[in-house]
């Protein structure tokens, strides 16, 4: 355990977000993310004729979906503490050393780092079960916790 952060979340009266409410925000924002990526590209996907072309489609645009997904976590993380899902489930992102919104180069970290822990089978998801504070990859990179708003 980190005894200083235990003192900064004490001292600040900070409780560390559950997993559950973390989980539900994370389906949040992938059901908004994946919802937007289909209405910008639905023309192209409704003229797909067979699920090898919705899936060719779909590899296509892999990286521009990464890229929205970067893009939405480094603006709402830096700009509001917090993505729509974790807004809706009222937690919120700070950096630890600050306790405030995390800075641009902090939410783009955390953005990033979201990324690789998808790509690595959501092991960097996982590690925050073992971790004392719940943080995935993308937060001990980034030098972040969840708590509570």
């Amino acid at each position: 355990m980190n005894e200083q952060l235990d003192d900064v979340l004490d001292r600040e009266n900070l409780q560390i977000a559950s997993l559950k409410a973390r989980s539900v925000a994370l389906a949040i924002d992938e059901v908004l993310i994946s919802t937007l990526l289909l209405i910008v590209l639905w023309d192209t996907i409704s003229q797909a004729t067979s699920v090898e072309a919705i899936i060719g489609l779909t590899n296509h645009f892999l990286l521009e979906f990464m890229a929205i997904k970067i893009v939405y976590q480094t603006f709402f993380t830096m700009q509001y503490g917090a993505t729509l899902g974790k807004i809706v489930m009222k937690i919120r992102i700070i950096e630890v050393n600050t306790l405030s919104n995390p800075a641009f180069f902090a939410a783009f970290n955390r953005a990033v780092f979201r990324i690789v822990s998808e790509a690595l089978m959501y092991f960097g998801f996982v590690w925050a079960f073992l971790d004392p504070y719940r943080r995935s990859w993308h937060d001990l990179t980034a030098k972040t916790v969840v708590v509570n708003a």
